[in-house]
């Protein structure tokens, strides 16, 4: 494995310590930006893999100035960072992570909802700033709870 080259586009420690055990690893943020072309075509019989992210990605230049890449693997859920017309063309396989957070924003909609609706950030004002001593209790709110069986129930019916 010591003979496959892989480009990493971006600094992750992570893939770095792993990948410095098992390929020839190239660090594409090391080289000057104004470079980097040199530096893959001075790399390019090496290099025959791409890890990327959303942010760097592979354009059709990267992709050309490789003529051995085999693949292009994209650490984060969008493509839009790589040329796939170009990799469709050089038949280079991309994979990517879809779904990978689909579940956490999720998790933070709910919880937005929530504070939103409880009011959390505004209460949590209330009390440190001690308004509670000159203006009483904190206002009642909208119950998440009697929202969600409505929504629920709304489904269920919509479902029959």
């Amino acid at each position: 494995m010591e003979n496959l080259g892989v480009l990493l586009t971006y600094p992750n420690a992570y893939f770095e310590q792993v990948l410095e055990k098992r390929v020839k690893l190239f660090r594409l943020w090391q080289s000057p930006t104004s470079n980097r072309i040199e530096f893959l075509k001075k790399n390019s019989e090496s290099i025959s893999a791409i890890i990327s992210n959303a942010h760097v990605g592979a354009d059709a230049n990267t992709i050309d100035a490789l003529p051995n890449l085999e693949i292009i693997s994209s650490h984060s859920v969008g493509l839009d960072k790589i040329d796939l017309a170009k990799c469709r063309e050089r038949g280079i396989r991309v994979t990517y992570t879809p779904d990978v957070l689909t579940y956490e924003v999720a998790d933070t909609a709910v919880g937005l909802i929530l504070a939103t609706l409880r009011k959390i950030c505004a209460s949590d004002r209330y009390i440190r700033e001690r308004k509670w001593t000159e203006k009483g209790n904190f206002a009642l709110t909208t119950k998440y709870r009697s929202l969600w069986y409505s929504a629920i129930y709304s489904a269920n019916v919509a479902l029959v």
